[in-house]
C-alpha cells in the first residue's frame, strides 16, 4: 500500500467525522446562503479546527463567495479545500528534506505522545534512505525510556549511545558526539526527557543540550521536532506553545493521525503556532511515518 493510500485510511475517522457532515451540508442547500454558511463553521468547530482557524476560513470563504460569485453550494468544498491547503504551506519548510550531511536531530515532547516511536522510525526513515544514522538516549530520566530507544535501534538496524538512568543528559550527547564523527554519521538523533511540568529544569536541559551540540559538531544542520499526539486535539496546540517558550522548534512530527476524528489539528498547530507539520504517522508500521505534503493531506481529507 503506498502512503497516500495509507494517508486516506489514517483519515477515515477525521473524514467520517469531518468531510461526512461537510457533504450532507452542502448536500441539503441549494443556495450558498448564510445558514449554509453557520453550518459549516459548527462543522469545523467540531472536527478540532479551533474557534480561532475556523473564523479564519469562514473569513476567506465569504470572500472568496463576493469575489468569485460563488452561488452554487457544491463549489463551496473546493474553495475550502483550496483556502486550507494554503493555511498549511510554509513554502518549502513544510518538506521534511535534509540536504546538508551529518545532521543533528533534536526530539522533543512529553511522555506518551509517541516520542521514542517516532524517534525509530525517522531512524528507519534515513536508513532506508542510505544515511548511517546514530541514536543518543537522552531521556536518562526513565530507564524504561532507554531501553524502549534500545529496542526501536534494533528494529531500524542503527547504533545507539546510552548511559544508565539518571545520568547527564549532556554527557550522552557528548558521548554521541563524538562517536558519531568517529564513525562518520550522517543523521545523529537525540531523545530527550518529556518533563514539561518543570519549564524550569527543561529550560536548562534543552539548552545544556544544544550547547554540547554547538561545540562538538559546529555547523551542521540542526533540527528540533516537537512531536505531539493528534488524538489529544487542542491539547497538542497548548503543548506547542509551551514547548515553543522553552525551545527553537523547526517542526512538529504529528502522530496517531489514523486515530482520531480531530485531523483538524493541523491546521491550528500550524496557523496559531506558526511552525509546520513536517511528519505524520498514519499507523504502527516502522514505514508509517512520512513527511507531511499538505496538498496530499487536504486532498485525503476531502
Amino acid at each position: 500500500m503506498g502512503f497516500f493510500e495509507k494517508l486516506k485510511n489514517g483519515l477515515k475517522k477525521t473524514k467520517e467525522n469531518f468531510t461526512n457532515k461537510i457533504d450532507a451540508i452542502l448536500a441539503g442547500f441549494g443556495k450558498v446562503d448564510e445558514d449554509l454558511l453557520e453550518e459549516l463553521e459548527d462543522a469545523l468547530i467540531s472536527s478540532d479546527f479551533g474557534y480561532g482557524m475556523t473564523e479564519e476560513i469562514m473569513q476567506s470563504l465569504r470572500k472568496r463567495i463576493r469575489e468569485q460569485k460563488i452561488t452554487k453550494a457544491p463549489d463551496i468544498k473546493e474553495a475550502m479545500q483550496e483556502i486550507i491547503s494554503d493555511m498549511l504551506t510554509f513554502d518549502d519548510k513544510n518538506f521534511f528534506e535534509i540536504k546538508d550531511f551529518p545532521a543533528v536531530i533534536t526530539v522533543i515532547g512529553v511522555n506518551g505522545v509517541g516520542k521514542t516511536t517516532s524517534i525509530g522510525k525517522l531512524a528507519y526513515y534515513y536508513k532506508s534512505n542510505g544515511k548511517k544514522v546514530l541514536l543518543a538516549a537522552g531521556d536518562t530520566f526513565r530507564a524504561a525510556a532507554i531501553d524502549q530507544l534500545g529496542i526501536w535501534a534494533d528494529r531500524a538496524g542503527v547504533d545507539m549511545i546510552r548511559q544508565g538512568e539518571g545520568a547527564d543528559p549532556s554527557a550522552v550527547l557528548f558521548d554521541a558526539c563524538r562517536a558519531a564523527k568517529a564513525r562518520k554519521t550522517d543523521v545523529l538523533i537525540c531523545d530527550t526527557a518529556g518533563r514539561l511540568h518543570n519549564k524550569k529544569n527543561l529550560m536548562a536541559e534543552l539548552g545544556k543540550m544544544s550547547r554540547v551540540v554547538e561545540k562538538e559538531m559546529p555547523d551542521i544542520h540542526s533540527e528540533t521536532l516537537l512531536v505531539l499526539d493528534a488524538t489529544t486535539g487542542q491539547n497538542a496546540v497548548n503543548q506547542a506553545r509551551e514547548f515553543s517558550k522553552v525551545a527553537n522548534i523547526t517542526g512538529i512530527i504529528l502522530t496517531k493521525l489514523d486515530g482520531t476524528s480531530k485531523g483538524g489539528i493541523i491546521v491550528s498547530i500550524c496557523r496559531e503556532l506558526g511552525i509546520p507539520v513536517k511528519l505524520i504517522g498514519v499507523g504502527e508500521g516502522i514505514d508509517d511515518l512520512q513527511p507531511f505534503v499538505p496538498q496530499d493531506y487536504v486532498k485525503a481529507l476531502f
